[in-house]
């Protein structure tokens, strides 16, 4: 049986942005590199973009079209490879990736280093189907688990919006150590009290990390989408949430470790116990 060690003790702050702006227009490049520009100038070592920033909201209808996928290394990918690095700081966007061997498409999050190499890629795993989310219509579900993402001051995860609304993929990633998780999404203002905020804050406390998470700023094709940026701190606190288009956070290895030592992100992780009892039951379809 292959073992994970226990995290290691994490040090330091990460300055990071969240960036509630979408670049699918005639000016999108320079947008990208001014909305990156800003954050940098700011202090932040990454920011995070919101789902699949450099497309229109397309699942607004169940109509597919083929140019809002892109093969690996496409257009979109290659335009927020070349802001990454000339602006100096890494970025979490995304795409439709198409898979050039079986045509599946996938909700991609794309993660680039300061140099605008893409370290880590994450497709998304729960798709919703349902009126001006028509998304499994779009692109299919991923198929591999989310990982630990090393490369900047905390090691970080990411998750794709309805992803986080299931716990176990955000408690996967604070068994791997990961001291932040980043969740761009695209949401409706109506549940972001009552659905998403509880949500984000109880993976933070039984993670022991934090959850980070940034929308498309405004209504889309008749989707009513928008709410805040938020990041929420290992104790459960709300340490920022903020409609600007750039907002700053600074997230300290400090509350990581206090959190993990506090209850009751130290209660063990029993993964022998999980891994046995999920793989008897099968998986289960989307209701639709």
């Amino acid at each position: 049986m292959t073992t994970t060690p226990h995290p290691e003790t994490l040090s330091g702050i990460m300055t990071v942005a969240l960036i509630s702006d979408v670049f699918s227009d005639n000016d999108a490049e320079a947008r990208l590199f001014a909305r990156l520009e800003e954050a940098r100038s700011k202090g932040a070592e990454l920011a995070c973009l919101p789902e699949i920033p450099c497309n229109p909201w397309a699942p607004a209808t169940r109509t597919a079209c083929d140019e809002d996928a892109e093969d690996p290394q496409g257009p979109r990918h290659t335009m927020m490879s070349r802001a990454a690095e000339a602006i100096g700081i890494g970025l979490i966007g995304g795409a439709i990736v198409r898979d050039p061997k079986t045509g599946a498409r996938r909700n991609t999050a794309l993660v680039f280093d300061a140099q605008g190499e893409c370290i880590a890629r994450y497709a998304k795993l729960h798709v919703p189907e349902e009126p001006g989310f028509w998304e499994s219509s779009h692109y299919e579900a991923g198929v591999e688990a989310p990982q630990r993402i090393d490369g900047f001051t905390l090691p970080i995860g990411v998750q794709i919006c309805s992803d986080n609304n299931r716990p176990q993929g955000a408690h996967l990633l604070a068994a791997q150590g990961v001291g932040a998780v980043f969740v761009p999404r695209a949401t409706v203002e109506g549940l972001y009290e009552k659905v998403w905020k509880v949500v984000w804050r109880a993976n933070a406390i039984t993670g022991g990390m934090y959850v980070l998470s940034v929308n498309r700023p405004r209504p889309e094709l008749g989707v009513d989408i928008g709410g805040p940026s938020i990041v929420v701190a290992p104790d459960g606190e709300v340490v920022l949430e903020s409609r600007e288009p750039v907002a700053i956070a600074t997230l300290s290895a400090e509350a990581i470790e206090r959190a993990r030592v506090d209850y009751p992100a130290y209660l063990a992780v029993r993964s022998e116990i999980y891994a046995k009892a999920w793989g008897e039951i099968d998986p289960r379809p989307a209701r639709v």
